[in-house]
């Protein structure tokens, strides 16, 4: 059961991931970046990592994909005629493409990585009051600076979103 879960959320992830790349309405692409966050999370639950998966459906999920979506809306985008692909495009995507498939054949000829016995793997940090710990101690300070960044953006694209009256007599 454990591994058909993982095929399931693994091609949700990848199928809305393509649905982001290649959607030309921005709003839908951010609502297929959801549902790749979402299965995302659904993976850090087959792992066991919930409070991970909470984190990503709430902070991402919750938060920058929201972001993404005021900010879409605020700017009124318009999905128009796509550029013609460059020389530099085109060759990157290549060395791109190359570069996946030498990773992909190489994890075919090597075989997967060996998984250690679950009953000698010591458990680390797997308390909830040890991350509240660390977060409210060693990691307050970037967790606010994250958190004025994310702030002072919203603030900028509201103030650059917004259409100012009369400023066409002063030209």
């Amino acid at each position: 059961m454990s591994d058909l879960l993982f095929h399931l959320f693994a091609l949700l992830v990848v199928a809305c991931a393509l649905g982001v790349v290649f959607n030309k309405n921005a709003v839908a692409s951010a609502l297929c970046f959801l549902l790749s966050l979402v299965g995302v999370a659904g993976l850090f639950v087959l792992l066991d990592a919930f409070l991970l998966a909470v984190l990503l459906v709430l902070v991402y999920a919750g938060a920058v994909v929201a972001l993404f979506l005021f900010i879409i809306m605020l700017l009124d985008m318009q999905g128009g005629d796509r550029k013609r692909f460059t020389k530099s495009t085109i060759l990157s995507s290549t060395v791109a493409a190359g570069l996946l498939v030498t990773g992909l054949v190489s994890f075919a000829t090597h075989g997967l990585v060996e998984t250690a016995d679950p009953a000698t793997v010591k458990i680390v940090g797997s308390s909830l009051r040890a991350y509240a710990e660390q977060l409210f101690t060693v990691y307050l300070l970037p967790v606010q600076i994250v958190g004025f960044l994310l702030l002072i953006a919203m603030l900028g694209v509201i103030v650059l979103s917004k259409k100012f009256e009369g400023l066409e007599d002063v030209k």
